[in-house]
């Protein structure tokens, strides 16, 4: 369950509450595969299973770091819910971090805690950290300060 708060400024109250995990999501070969095809980047880590098992060493296929990151997105909503507000938008990110690889195969799951919020340009922005953990792992394999401005 998300965090939930009812308006726009009730993220004011949020700096520094840590909004806990989602659900794992399995990372596939196929949406390796796919995050290939949609972004143009066919590096044999990524997508040759065969080699990537022979020659790599991580063991086998990972996945983009940019894929990990971008299932973030997927992540925001599950952590944190905002009543009340006409709009969401991304501002963008503040810090992006690839620690620690994710294979074909792993289950992943985001962890996200509230670092700022202020009033902003007719609403509130809020930096929220999410660390996407890999099951299994102790470093995380991406944490991203992610920037969303919320409006009433």
């Amino acid at each position: 369950m998300p965090t939930i708060v009812d308006t726009p400024s009730g993220l004011l109250d949020l700096v520094g509450v840590d909004l806990g995990t989602t659900e794992w999501v399995v990372v596939t070969q196929e949406r390796i595969g796919e995050f290939a095809d949609a972004t143009g980047d066919h590096q044999w880590i990524h997508v040759d299973v065969e080699r990537a098992r022979a020659e790599s060493p991580f063991g086998g296929p990972i996945a983009h770091g940019y894929l990990t990151l971008s299932l973030v997105n997927l992540f925001l909503p599950e952590l944190l819910e905002v009543r009340g507000a006409s709009m969401g938008v991304n501002v963008g990110l503040e810090q992006v971090r690839f620690p620690t690889p994710v294979p074909s195969g792993a289950r992943i799951r985001g962890r996200g805690q509230v670092v700022s919020a202020e009033e902003a340009k007719g609403g509130v922005q809020v930096v929220v950290r999410v660390s996407v953990e890999v099951e299994g792992v102790e470093k995380p394999a991406c944490v991203a300060d992610t920037v969303s401005r919320f409006l009433p």
